[in-house]
């Protein structure tokens, strides 16, 4: 099957059977999903939704956060993955984003990029569910999902990423990105992936390859 044949099939279902997928991170304004993303890395979302109740409820914008110490912030995620990393993201975050932006979270992925514990992936999530930017955000979902499916053969995110920016119509590209998260999340795990009963089955170049 030729890759534009593949992209459009693997859009066309995903369009018919999820045509409603969002990110799974609680939040109520820019900021505070700037700050659930960068809890997020290498961390479930499940996790993170447990921790920022309290986390906004004492520090709800970039200002009283970037007052806060670091082993304030620390005692509020410490459940979260690598939570010293964080709190120390969370601090330069904060305090660049009230003192540089004004405390306004930037439309521009560049600009994100610029604040402590924003990368590229994390950058293209907020300038995509934020801003409606069409960007795609790599993470390890969709690398694997991306890479099994055969949408790509990037051998590392940024090469995955310009494979589906090219082939992914601007006006998808925001819930494409969920599509292939929560599919990879729920189905295409990484280690026994469900293709049993799997709608894409039919055109994955891993369960073909599998099957021969």
């Amino acid at each position: 099957m030729k890759r534009e044949e593949r992209y459009g099939r693997v859009l066309e279902w995903f369009a018919q059977n999820m045509p409603v997928a969002e990110t799974e991170l609680h939040f109520r304004n820019p900021f505070e999903l700037v700050v659930a993303v960068i809890l997020s890395a290498q961390c479930t979302d499940k996790r993170v939704n447990l921790v920022t109740p309290k986390l906004f409820e004492k520090y709800p914008d970039a200002r009283s956060m970037s007052e806060a110490s670091q082993d304030e912030l620390l005692s509020l995620i410490s459940s979260v993955t690598f939570p010293n990393n964080k709190s120390r993201h969370l601090s330069g975050m904060s305090r660049m984003l009230a003192e540089r932006f004004g405390s306004v979270v930037p439309e521009d992925p560049e600009e994100l990029q610029l604040l402590p514990g924003v990368g590229r992936k994390t950058a293209n999530v907020i300038a995509s569910v934020i801003y409606g930017k069409p960007v795609i955000a790599v993470d390890t979902h969709v690398f694997r999902v991306s890479r099994r499916l055969g949408l790509s053969r990037g051998k590392n995110v940024l090469e995955v990423e310009n494979d589906l920016t090219r082939n992914i119509p601007e006006h998808e590209r925001a819930i494409a990105h969920h599509w292939l998260i929560l599919h990879g999340r729920y189905v295409c795990v990484a280690r026994k992936p469900k293709c049993t009963g799997c709608g894409l089955s039919a055109f994955c170049k891993y369960f073909s390859d599998k099957k021969e």
